[in-house]
């Protein structure tokens, strides 16, 4: 991360926390919920199929920045399948930095393409090692290391959701990372389960294993990008909600935190790790704070 950039957003964060500020800073754009696959763990592909035009997904670019946003990540379904009006994934992203965003992050299924050299991180999603990856998404996992490994640049970071049939492939994953050429760190999430995935979730008993097992990777240097001081937090559900500095925009529609805030009883159950640490960061944590400039200056 420049020096710029980070300052920028230390200062972003100071004031929101000494002045108790609700201005977003992350914002997150879904072009596109169509999907190449069909992922056990996923509720929320291919319900419309629809690619949202570019003209749109400018003006939420636009918006999010004025409204304060400067770290941007693009979602899909499937990213990579978004190409609308002659514009690709790819100038987006320019699009995006040109705009003023400081961190413009993917996040991928890695089956189609991972070589996006001018995004900050790409995030690939391998849900554990082969055997359990392909058994969530299908026999896909030799495709993804492969497009991993011919990429451009070592922008990506892995994306691994932790849930019933893989949560024994936490050390796998971390593994997979530091012998994975173009692979800078490992983020993990723990399944939020949207209706019709409820099977994969943890209890607050499985959540506490696999974060000690984090936690002890961690001590251990693997590159992890998330936050050791947030787990207890993460996994007793006792961060605050919503995260205000957060928003999700898909086809017009904003959410402050996640889509999840519209599903009655999910955000006590939320799994994201990435607005759990926010949150707390925003609500003036300090052992977060420090945490956060340790491992993001490491890794991003």
């Amino acid at each position: 991360m420049e020096l710029r950039s980070l300052l920028q957003l230390a200062y972003f964060g100071a004031t929101t926390i000494l002045f108790k500020r609700k201005r977003p800073l992350v914002g997150s754009i879904i072009l596109t919920d169509k999907c190449n696959l069909a992922c056990k763990h996923c509720a929320v592909s291919n319900i419309t199929s629809i690619i949202y035009p570019y003209p749109q997904i400018r003006a939420e670019m636009q918006w999010l920045y004025a409204e304060g946003v400067r770290i941007l990540f693009f979602y899909g379904g499937e990213p990579f399948l978004w190409r609308n009006q002659g514009h690709t994934l790819q100038d987006l992203v320019i699009e995006a930095k040109q705009i003023g965003f400081l961190l413009v992050n993917v996040v991928t299924n890695g089956t189609i393409q991972v070589d996006l050299p001018e995004a900050d991180l790409v995030m690939v999603s391998l849900d554990g090692g082969k055997e359990k990856h392909n058994d969530i998404r299908g026999d896909t996992y030799d495709r993804i290391i492969a497009n991993i490994e011919k990429a451009s640049r070592g922008n990506v970071c892995l994306y691994m959701a932790i849930n019933q049939i893989n949560k024994g492939d936490i050390r796998a994953v971390c593994e997979t990372a530091l012998r994975t050429k173009n692979v800078k760190a490992v983020s993990f999430n723990f399944h939020t389960p949207y209706p019709g995935t409820e099977q994969l979730k943890l209890s607050r008993t499985e959540k506490q294993a696999c974060a000690n097992q984090i936690e002890e990777l961690i001590d251990a240097d693997y590159p992890i990008l998330n936050l050791k001081s947030a787990l207890p937090y993460i996994v007793n559900n006792t961060f605050p909600t919503p995260c205000y500095q957060c928003i999700v925009v898909e086809n017009g529609e904003k959410w402050v935190c996640g889509r999840c805030i519209d599903i009655e009883g999910l955000c006590a159950e939320c799994g994201f790790f990435f607005a759990a640490e926010f949150s707390l960061l925003f609500k003036g944590n300090m052992k977060v704070l420090l945490d956060l400039f340790r491992t993001y200056l490491k890794y991003i």
